[in-house]
């Protein structure tokens, strides 16, 4: 099993539920490339109430607003790792937001 060091990096990146590529949802792409690559690890988690760029408020409590909520992917890694995977996946994210931040892997562990 590959090991992260402790001093890694974890890459956020706040898209909305209703992104596309290729006809597919983008955050399903995103998380297939990541693993594609080699990347420790990413999960997806949606969001129950969000604005972005354009100040729309998404929330689940709004029927008709409830169709594009937010979704934040985090993956950790090592952060050269991270920055070539963004510079792969950056053409294809229209609209949204990437973070990268320092992150103290304390332990990375599967069977």
């Amino acid at each position: 099993m590959p090991r992260l060091p402790t001093e890694g990096c974890l890459l956020r990146i706040f898209i909305g539920e209703s992104d596309r590529h290729e006809g597919a949802p983008l955050y399903e792409w995103i998380v297939r490339e990541a693993r594609r690559e080699g990347l420790a690890g990413a999960t997806v988690l949606r969001g129950i109430m969000g604005f972005g760029r354009h100040s729309r408020i998404h929330t689940s409590k709004i029927l008709r607003l409830s169709m594009d909520m937010p979704l934040v992917i985090e993956i950790v890694d090592e952060r050269e790792k991270l920055e070539a995977f963004l510079d792969h996946i950056d053409p294809m994210i229209s609209e949204g937001l990437a973070t990268l931040e320092k992150a103290e892997v304390r332990f990375y562990r599967g069977e």
